[in-house]
């Protein structure tokens, strides 16, 4: 299983995006993390496709969007267009779920399928043969600064337990609350990508992910 750092570039200082991009790249970060919310299945509003199709080629990295918008199913095909290699929709926010991640895979993108903090592990169960990863969100989606919510542990844990009983190999994501103090546990846990905004772009881009990496590497 491969460990993989995904910097959200939400908490980047976007006067000098491609500059940290390259940072978090050049100290191993595979990922860049694109969060997409519309203001109405999150409050907040944050950017969309013509932002990711201008910056998808400042480096080599996965461009992995995570919708967190209303029937995501509308914007797909752009999302392609754009450059993203992966994509990941809210089962909460699909009125067709399967329908959602078909789609996905029509257009030739990684599937990633993520679930809120009150949403339980069984309700994705059964659509683990179908994703390459499936997110566990730490927060509430939508807003910043919060704390990682404990109970998250667990939950990673089943899905884990999950994967593994039906043989498959599915990335666990986990997004919301890590930092360097607490990346360990959600490892153990079971997790093997980790989502970090402002704990990699909150001071040195380049300095905060080479530690990061030097954790995930440990577990490798």
């Amino acid at each position: 299983m491969e460990y993989i750092l995904a910097p959200s570039i939400l908490a980047a200082d976007f006067k000098n995006l491609g500059e940290q991009m390259k940072l978090t790249e050049d100290n191993g970060a595979k990922y860049i993390h694109f969060d997409v919310m519309d203001g109405m299945f999150v409050p907040s509003i944050s950017f969309g496709m013509p932002v990711l199709k201008s910056i998808h080629d400042v480096t080599g990295q996965v461009m992995d969007a995570h919708l967190m918008v209303k029937e995501p199913i509308r914007y797909i095909e752009e999302f392609e267009k754009s450059g993203a290699d992966i994509v990941t929709i809210h089962l909460e926010a699909c009125e067709d779920v399967e329908a959602t991640i078909q789609k996905i895979r029509d257009c030739n993108m990684k599937v990633g399928l993520s679930i809120c903090p009150e949403t339980p592990a069984e309700a994705i169960e059964h659509l683990l043969p179908k994703m390459d990863m499936l997110l566990v969100m730490s927060v509430h989606p939508g807003f910043g600064g919060q704390k990682f919510i404990p109970e998250s542990l667990d939950k990673i844990r089943k899905i884990r337990a999950m994967i593994n009983e039906q043989g498959l190999q599915v990335d666990i994501q986990v997004d919301g609350g890590i930092y360097l103090t607490n990346v360990r546990e959600v490892l153990d846990a079971g997790a093997n990508i980790i989502v970090a905004g402002s704990a990699v772009f909150g001071g040195d881009p380049g300095e905060n992910t080479k530690k990061f990496m030097e954790i995930l590497k440990d577990y490798e």
